[in-house]
């Protein structure tokens, strides 16, 4: 069965109406398969998916288009005990994860 994801476009639309993000450095929590992740990351600086599901996690790294291998990155880890350095993001994407 395929799995399709916003055929219309109404969740992607409304997250680049809410969100520059342009050159800008991105923490996704929760980040899952990178379903999110990929409808922003060419247009940012860089990007950290964080999600505790590692199997998640191994799908959104082998999703990776190639030209974004570069600036996305994947971590299986809980955002609750993640070490990150302040200030070291302009945007926290937070999408299915409360």
């Amino acid at each position: 069965m395929v799995k399709i994801v916003d055929p219309a476009g109404i969740e992607t639309r409304v997250i680049h109406e809410l969100v520059d993000f342009a050159g800008k450095d991105v923490v996704e929590v929760g980040c899952g398969d990178g379903r999110m992740t990929w409808r922003y990351a060419s247009m940012a600086a860089s990007v950290l998916g964080l999600d505790p599901d590692e199997t998640a996690i191994a799908a959104a790294i082998k999703a990776t288009p190639s030209e974004l291998v570069t600036r996305v990155s994947f971590r299986a880890e809980d955002v609750a005990a993640v070490k990150l350095p302040p200030g070291s993001f302009d945007v926290a994407v937070l999408a299915w994860s409360l």
